[in-house]
Parts: C-alpha cells; structure tokens; sequence
C-alpha cells in the first residue's frame, strides 16, 4: 500500500479511534453505578479475568519477540488474540462490577500506599492506552509499518504495564474478597 492510500486508510479510522477513546472509559463509568437487580455476584470472574489480564502481557511479549524474529504473520494474530482478550477482560470486568459491590483494600502501612500507587497508575493507563492501542493496530492493518512502529514503542510498554498491574491489583486485593 502506498503512503497516501494508508494516509487516506487511517485518517478514516480516525473518527472512531476517538469515539471508542473516549465512550469506553465513560461507559465503564457509567456501569460501575448500575446494580443489575435479582442477579447472583458474578465473584467468580475475578481470577478469570486477571488470569486474562496475565495471558495478555504473555502474548504480547511473544508479539514482541515474534515481530523482532521477522515473524510478521504470527505477530499479528498474537497482537489480535491480545486485543480479544482485553475485550473479554473488559465485558468480564464490567459484568463483575454491575453485580458486585467495590472491595476494599485491607491492607496497611506501606503496602496500602504501594496498592493504591498501582491501582491508580493501573486506571489512568488503561485509559490512556485505549487511542494508542488503536491507533497502533489501524496502522499496521492500513500498512503503515513505519508509523505502526513508530507508535508500538509507546503503546507496547504501556500496554504491557497495564495487564502486569492488573493482575498485581488483583493479587493484592484478592485477601480481601
């Protein structure tokens, strides 16, 4: 594909980059206050979802070493099944939270600092990747390798800091259930 077609190919994409961007972490928002009455606390999903969350920074790593090996073709799907995955993790997430109510943080001292430090970063970046997850994949399928690369330095680390935490915060909490 030549530079102007996947000029042209992302720029159309562009719109919805920024919709997703900004209506997922709003939504996410919105269902942590519905309580879907008369249903079961889903508190089974937490392992599962964080399991997802360490299964995502798994593939992501092998994405890395698969792309830097030349493995183009096996670099997408892991990148695609990582994406998957954080739409599972996602539904999983929401679903959990609409049925269950917040758990506290038990413990103290330094340890309760170093939680809440997580926990915090954990939130922001997961936010903050959403547009350079997205923007990084519609390159690459636009076939813009150069800036696909060029933003898969930014995205890769945080997104891989993102599902680390997750599963830290959930390791962390999980006494606490």
């Amino acid at each position: 594909m030549s530079e102007n077609n996947s000029e042209v190919s992302t720029k159309k994409y562009t719109v919805w980059i920024w919709i997703l961007s900004i209506v997922i972490p709003v939504a996410v928002a919105v269902l942590f206050t519905i309580r879907i009455p008369g249903v079961e606390r889903l508190g089974f999903l937490p392992p599962i979802y964080a399991s997802i969350n360490a299964l995502t920074a798994i593939l992501l790593i092998a994405a890395v070493i698969q792309i830097k090996k030349g493995n183009r073709i096996l670099h997408e799907r892991l990148m695609k099944t990582c994406i998957v995955l954080s739409v599972l993790f996602l539904l999983m997430y929401i679903a959990y939270h609409m049925t269950s109510d917040a758990t506290k943080f038990g413990g103290e001292g330094i340890i309760k600092y170093v939680y809440y430090f997580i926990l915090l970063t954990h939130i922001l970046l997961s936010i903050v990747v959403i547009p350079f997850v997205l923007v990084t994949y519609v390159r690459a399928i636009s076939g813009n390798f150069y800036k696909h690369k060029k933003i898969a330095r930014i995205t890769f680390p945080l997104w891989l800091y993102v599902a680390i935490t997750g599963v830290l915060v959930y390791l962390m909490i999980a006494p606490y259930y």
